[in-house]
């Protein structure tokens, strides 16, 4: 989507609409109808204000009045009938629309998730749908009725005196003009920021209540949380300045919109020379009723040109999300040799970072071989992990598992080779049964005991109410860090791939619950090409390698002895660590 190009948004829903376009363009068709027939009954009000006026049988006000009232229920039902064929075809480019988002979504590298933020990606797939579902729904036949009724208002205005008409039109047509200047890119730009602005604020006021133990524990106030006082902050201005950009041309659409009734009287008095009193008081009273309509229309016009705003930044993001690249997926690519995982001169950067997250990184991982990735925070131990397992494709140089490239092994190939314990268990609300055997779909429930056993759980299990059958999360079934770190671990034991991946692993663990998952890793981990990122270097004395690394690079590599005898970087690192578990309170 190119930045020149100008935006069609219709062409886009079009493309969603599938077989319900027809229904799209019979529901504009049919409520701009039930705007026409809905001007036909201001006919029959002239002819009965016409017949009172000037005195002539009052008979035919019933004919013209039961017309008006049968026009205006037809009007009513064809413009249901509209509703009827938009809100079909809306419900329909909806689901088409998340069902292509989630189709994309699943392809897309895991990376994207942690880049963009899972809570962007959901308010796009939520929020973004529901604005077009209901731009179809509700505001394209409302955009119908907008625009032909201010045409059919302007022949009944000129239709029964072009000068009175025409003295009408003039606040008309400046209010219409002071509406576009509101309609225009700026506002479009405006439109952008004004979602952004509120997907800030949204994300921020979720960390602030998911702080809020921490705020009432330690007695601090909302100011503690700097960046969510910032982001209301920066809404509020962002707010009171586009209120200053759009209060000048408001006031003059408003004021326009609204004076046509003076112009009305100033019309009485200017042609009450004419000499046909009766003709002018029924035209002055017809358009004392009749006018107010524009103010209506042109009300309508504006919300609409508001709402198609709204539509096309929700679009704009849906297709961000469609426009990113999925890997290249070799689906008649080649199997590994063994177990073994080779770093060739890799670099990797960030989408926008400048400055790269892994530089020129080259390692090499025997069959079984267990090694650990340790260093400061920020260093690119977690990446270069995520770059093994096709988070992200590398900037430049080439990973290989079993001497082939990870670019060249098929997706699900890959993912059967290697498993990954991520630092944040990823547990979902299901049962305990459903979320280990998400590793392994046809699993029976024997084999998912046993992997539950293997890992360390039947503590956890014998305490819930169902057993494996127990829903986490549910009616106050939770369960800790480290026991929902052990689920994970026994989701891994279960799918048995031969190289493992463990991020951070014992990170919320409590000692009893670390002793127990450093148990299921020695379970898990046996056989098996293992790479450990970890903190707490206690865990990775007993390593066949260490690789430490800096700023992106590897710096050191070795045992833990060779690496202490060096009295480099990871020395300092372990005496730090050393004297920090030492650390106790003083007497």
């Amino acid at each position: 989507m190119g930045k020149t190009q100008k935006f069609d948004h219709m062409k886009l829903i079009r493309k969603y609409a599938g077989g319900h376009t027809t229904l799209i363009t019979l529901g504009r068709l049919t409520a701009a109808i039930s705007a026409i027939v809905v001007l036909i009954p201001y006919y029959d009000l002239w002819k009965i204000i016409s017949i009172a006026v000037n005195n002539e049988d009052t008979a035919q006000i019933s004919h013209y009045a039961w017309q008006a009232v049968i026009l205006t229920i037809a009007s009513l039902l064809i413009y249901i009938g509209a509703l009827f064929c938009t809100h079909i075809a809306a419900f329909r480019v909806q689901a088409n629309m998340r069902s292509a988002l989630m189709r994309r979504i699943i392809t897309l590298p895991l990376g994207v998730f942690d880049e963009d933020g899972t809570g962007m990606i959901r308010r796009i797939v939520n929020d973004s749908t529901a604005a077009t579902e209901t731009f179809i729904a509700h505001q394209l036949p409302d955009k119908a009725v907008a625009a032909i009724t201010p045409i059919g208002l302007w022949v009944l205005i000129f239709a029964f005196n072009w000068k009175i008409g025409l003295m009408c039109m003039i606040p008309a047509v400046i209010g219409f003009a002071c509406m576009m200047c509101m309609m225009g890119k700026g506002m479009q730009e405006k439109m952008k920021e004004y979602q952004n602005a509120l997907d800030t604020m949204s994300s921020e006021a979720t960390e602030y209540v998911r702080g809020i133990p921490v705020v009432k524990t330690f007695g601090q106030t909302v100011h503690s949380f700097k960046r969510f006082k910032e982001a209301i902050d920066g809404f509020g201005k962002w707010t009171t300045a586009y209120t200053l950009v759009l209060r000048w041309p408001m006031t003059a659409f408003m004021t326009c919109i609204n004076a046509i009734f003076a112009f009305i009287v100033i019309a009485a008095f200017t042609f009450s020379k004419d000499g046909t009193s009766a003709a002018l008081i029924l035209n002055i009273m017809y358009y004392i009723i009749v006018t107010p309509l524009v103010t209506v229309a042109l009300t309508k016009v504006a919300y609409s040109g508001e709402a198609e705003m709204t539509l096309i930044d929700a679009l704009q993001r849906v297709e961000r999300i469609m426009e990113i690249e999925p890997l290249a997926d070799n689906k008649a690519g080649k199997a590994p040799s063994d177990h073994s995982v080779e770093l060739r001169n890799v670099t990797y950067r960030y989408k926008d970072a400048t400055r790269d997250a892994v530089k020129n990184v080259s390692l090499k991982i025997a069959p079984g071989e267990h090694v650990a990735l340790v260093g400061p925070s920020g260093s690119g131990k977690t990446t270069l992990a995520e770059l093994i397992v096709r988070f992200f494709d590398v900037t430049s140089g080439e990973i290989l598992i079993g001497g082939v490239n990870v670019k060249d092994i098929p997706a699900k190939e890959l993912m059967k080779q290697v498993s990954f314990v991520f630092q944040d268990s990823r547990l979902i609300k299901r049962s305990i049964f459903e979320n280990v055997r998400m590793s392994k779909p046809d699993a029976t429930e024997a084999e998912v005991m046993a992997a539950l056993e293997t890992a360390q759980c039947m503590d956890i299990i014998e305490k819930l109410p169902n057993g494996i059958h127990t829903v986490i999360g549910e009616k106050g079934t939770y369960l800790s860090g480290g026991e929902q770190q052990r689920i994970t671990i026994a989701r891994a034991v279960l799918k048995d791939a031969p190289i493992l991946i463990l991020d951070e692993a014992t990170a919320f663990a409590d000692p009893d619950n670390e002793a127990k998952v450093q148990a299921a890793f020695e379970n898990l981990s046996k056989g098996k090409t293992l790479i450990m990122i970890a903190h707490r270097l206690s865990t990775v004395m007993n390593a066949d390698r260490i690789y430490v690394c800096d700023d992106g690079q590897c710096v050191e590599s070795g045992t833990h002895t060779e690496l202490m005898n060096k009295g480099g970087l990871y020395k300092r690192m372990f005496d730090e660590y050393s004297r920090s578990i030492e650390w106790k309170v003083g007497a």
